[in-house]
């Protein structure tokens, strides 16, 4: 099912445990290096998995996020994982993976969007851009040829170059498709934190202190009465949690590894 995958693994072939790694939207496993790299780590099978269609990977036909949730949750089977980390887009992907039953193990979800107001301005812009005729896919085109540029401002200078080269590879009009289906789950469920908590699956909700994505104040409520989800506030963090802070992010996998279960 996985020829031709973005798949990068660490960790002894024999491990115990095992996690899956999905990186968010325009992103590739480059995003999870410094993650994988961290000594709290080591022992653990670790892969993670480029959504195909980003990168420089092909995408399915159908690139509905319940469709990602199959796929993940496939792979995440094959590979006898039983803890998924997810960012942004991934782990929205990861939230379906156990709202559908596809998934059981615990979760760590670094900064979902709950629901459409929370999103990125920007993305809202580039998907209602995308359904006027003739304009869709020049407008990716353009945005992803800046958008490395602009990441490198955003990101540490030590990884900057690496990770705004990783983005580069994506093809304008497949990021047109998946935007609008994504945008089309988020209009069919008004909040997300509902079927997060009636997944009943354990679940680290991670958010930088200043990420730019938000959170309601009945979204963070409803997070917080849910017995089996947790929030994390990560100091000097944004969007890019996993590469601003590695070794805190690191610190959460190994609670919902070690979580009596």
């Amino acid at each position: 099912m996985s020829e031709g995958w973005d798949v990068r693994r660490v960790g002894p072939a024999e491990a115990a445990r095992r996690v899956l790694m999905i990186p968010g939207g325009l992103c590739t496993t480059e995003f999870y290096a410094d993650v994988m790299a961290e000594p709290a780590l080591a022992g653990l099978g670790m892969v993670a998995v480029t959504m195909p269609g980003f990168g420089r990977t092909t995408a399915p036909e159908d690139v509905s996020m319940e469709n990602y949730a199959r796929l993940m949750a496939r792979f995440a089977a094959e590979a006898e994982c039983d803890v998924v980390v997810g960012h942004s887009l991934g782990a929205n992907v990861a939230i379906e993976m156990a709202a559908a039953g596809l998934f059981s193990g615990p979760l760590v979800l670094l900064s979902p969007t709950f629901s459409r107001g929370d999103e990125a301005k920007f993305l809202a812009v580039m998907n209602a851009l995308g359904r006027v005729p003739g304009l869709g896919t020049a407008g990716w085109t353009a945005m992803l040829k800046l958008l490395p540029r602009a990441m490198k401002r955003e990101l540490p200078p030590r990884r900057a170059e690496a990770l705004a080269a990783a983005m580069s590879g994506n093809d304008p009009a497949t990021c047109r498709r998946i935007v609008r289906r994504y945008y089309e789950y988020l209009d069919r469920f008004p909040s997300l934190v509902p079927r997060l908590c009636e997944a009943a699956v354990p679940a680290w909700v991670v958010r930088g202190d200043h990420d730019e994505i938000g959170l309601t104040d009945s979204e963070r409520r409803g997070l917080e009465a849910c017995p089996h989800v947790w929030t994390v506030t990560v100091p000097d963090a944004g969007h890019a949690v996993l590469v601003e802070q590695p070794a805190r992010v690191a610190d959460v996998v190994v609670d919902a590894i070690t979580a009596p279960r």
